[in-house]
């Protein structure tokens, strides 16, 4: 497999023009996409519509080259929220059979697939956990990837509104959550779910209690984002395999708390380039549920006007963009069992000659 990996800025959820480009110079061979990560500006919440609009401009496009049925086949992971610095942009990841003959090295490689939908009773349950860590496991095996070169998971869920519990006739989800709760809950089940695919946490030693109750158990490499514009998940597995014959790399890191320098550093040595190399980093943001941050007090859980999951990733993406100096980098809000409380996977897509 020879797989590539192209960062391109957006004007607005709905901007084509840099991939336009690149498709209208050869840059990028449209039947090639099989994944697609964007940063969009909303609000990240459950009615942060932007997600959808990136994807529906994004499919719709793509069906002129591809077809509507390998379009809705592609992986399109829409993380809302670009406060701080973060500025928007698509991550597009394309990959194609090995020329005959190519050398190969360990280097990145990838596997995509989808879940089936979920009712609104599944999300944040044990059966999406199982149904998550069933497909991760498809995806791992079909890339070729050992799981112990695995070093990040992307997983786009879906949430719970109201009007979904009145068209399944249902009064609540199996947490009796609200909506915005929902997401944390459908985050954390797609996160044990990698870690359970992964073997990092055994499904027989884990319960429904446990999720986003049992932040002990967590997975290092998975990062999981909720949106209102879909009912299944769309996985994205990256890591790296001797048998790619790709020009890039993949490294992770683990964040201990939202200024974890060092472990943003180490994911970028892991991939044994320099941080010139890096196209893009993609991390976990989370406001610590103690409300404490290195000893401090941190007040982002008590802020009635802006989410903590806001105030967590303009937080994180400062202390990311100030380290590779470019804040076009994927930061992601909510890290319920992605990585320890507070913290979160941190990844690195680097270069190689």
């Amino acid at each position: 497999m020879k797989v590539d990996v192209y960062k391109l800025p957006q004007n607005s959820p709905d901007d084509l023009t840099a991939l336009e480009a690149a498709i209208a110079s050869s840059e990028i061979n449209p039947q090639q996409i099989v994944a697609i990560l964007g940063k969009t500006e909303g609000n990240g919440c459950v009615n942060d519509f932007t997600r959808g609009f990136a994807v529906q401009t994004l499919k719709n496009y793509l069906a002129n080259f591809v077809g509507k049925e390998k379009s809705a086949s592609i992986v399109y992971v829409m993380s809302g929220g670009t406060e701080g610095a973060i500025s928007p942009h698509l991550t597009i990841f394309t990959s194609q059979p090995s020329q005959p003959h190519s050398p190969t090295r360990k280097a990145l490689t990838l596997g995509v697939i989808h879940t089936r939908d979920f009712t609104s009773a599944e999300i944040g349950s044990l059966t999406m956990v199982k149904e998550v860590a069933l497909a991760v496991h498809q995806a791992i095996v079909s890339a070729g990837i050992a799981k112990d070169d695995v070093h990040f998971v992307q997983i786009k869920c879906p949430l719970v509104t109201s009007r979904d519990r009145l068209l399944d006739d249902i009064q609540s989800t199996s947490k009796s959550v609200s909506s915005y709760q929902s997401m944390g809950y459908s985050r954390g089940a797609s996160a044990l779910g990698v870690a359970v695919a992964l073997g990092e946490v055994q499904l027989e030693d884990l319960t429904s209690d446990d999720i986003c109750q049992n932040y002990a158990l967590y997975s290092t490499v998975a990062s999981t984002s909720a949106g209102v514009e879909l009912r299944n998940c769309e996985i994205l597995v990256l890591g790296n395999a001797p048998t790619s014959t790709s020009n890039f790399v993949i490294g992770h890191s683990v964040m201990q708390h939202a200024l974890d320098i060092q472990a943003i550093t180490n994911a970028i040595a892991s991939t044994g380039q320099k941080s010139d190399r890096i196209v893009n980093i993609f991390a976990k943001a989370e406001a610590d549920p103690s409300g404490e941050l290195l000893g401090r007090r941190h007040t982002m859980m008590d802020d009635s006007d802006i989410n903590h999951t806001r105030m967590a990733r303009a937080v994180v993406v400062a202390v990311v963009a100030s380290i590779v100096q470019d804040p076009m980098v994927y930061v992601s809000g909510g890290s319920e069992h992605q990585g320890p409380s507070g913290g979160g996977p941190v990844a690195a897509i680097a270069r190689i000659d």
